[in-house]
């Protein structure tokens, strides 16, 4: 099967849409706790490493790390040559040395299983007062990933995309709110939707291109031919679904959760 996890990360595919992808992360680090002065804070899947960096500006006093699967994303991170230290490691298998102050999760734990436990862990691993903030796209539930899965299961390219991991549904917000307060005090949770106004011929495409599609090109990726055909004919029933406006913009609305949880 093919682990959605290992699945290759473009960075310049990924930048496409930086300012959209951004716009959730920003809005995450204004709920953290006014009084939060970190001294140890880590960023689990980095990518590369632009809220690692903030994070560093912000809080100059602590140590920062971003830990991250790919080594792409991680090159990428490094050429901004600020003083954070950059981590290679998956986030399923990853154990602070010592307590954190501060563990940023933005768009990465959708891709992380297990959540009945990682979430747990992560909060045991905060020091008292520590803050866990964290946002995940509810991308399984929206329209352009129903249309992924149903172009991926027709086809000729259906046979060799049928071992594709793909992330899961997130768990209930309740159940978020559950998991962290085992270890938490005060545990916020909330989603919001985006209107995402995207510029470009095939947007929504080219917006899938960055992360949801890796699993399945990496999955066709022995057979080019076979990739182009598939990448078609969901490009073709995205532009249906999500029609460029006469200004030229399509429409993305893209619902995230997300969870701030202070350690008691």
């Amino acid at each position: 099967m093919t682990d959605p996890t290992r699945a290759q990360w473009n960075p310049d595919q990924y930048a496409l849409f930086e300012a959209e992808r951004d716009r959730a992360a920003l809005d995450l680090m204004l709920r953290l706790p006014d009084d939060l002065d970190p001294h140890e804070i880590w960023d689990l899947g980095c990518g590369p490493g632009h809220h690692a960096a903030l994070l560093q500006r912000r809080h100059r006093g602590a140590v920062v790390h971003g830990l991250d699967s790919s080594s792409a994303m991680l090159e990428r991170a490094r050429a901004l040559d600020v003083g954070v230290d950059w981590v290679q490691g998956d986030i399923a298998h990853w154990v602070p040395d010592r307590p954190v102050d501060l563990i940023f999760a933005n768009a990465s734990l959708q891709w992380t299983p297990n959540h009945e436990t990682l979430f747990p862990r992560l909060a045991q691993a905060l020091a008292p007062g520590g803050v866990l903030a964290v946002q995940m796209p509810l991308g399984h539930a929206t329209r352009h990933h129903a249309l992924l899965r149903e172009t991926a299961g027709e086809g000729p390219w259906a046979r060799a995309l049928s071992g594709v991991e793909r992330a899961p549904p997130l768990l209930d917000p309740a159940r978020y709110y559950d998991l962290s307060a085992q270890a938490c005090e005060t545990v916020d949770v909330w989603s919001t939707t985006y209107l995402h106004a995207l510029t470009g011929e095939d947007a929504v495409l080219e917006w899938m291109r960055g992360t949801a599609l890796r699993p399945y090109l990496t999955a066709l990726a022995d057979d080019p031919t076979l990739s182009a055909a598939f990448e078609d004919a969901l490009g073709d029933a995205l532009m249906r679904a999500f029609p460029m406006r006469s200004d030229g913009v399509t429409l993305l609305p893209f619902p995230r959760l997300f969870l701030v949880a202070r350690r008691r």
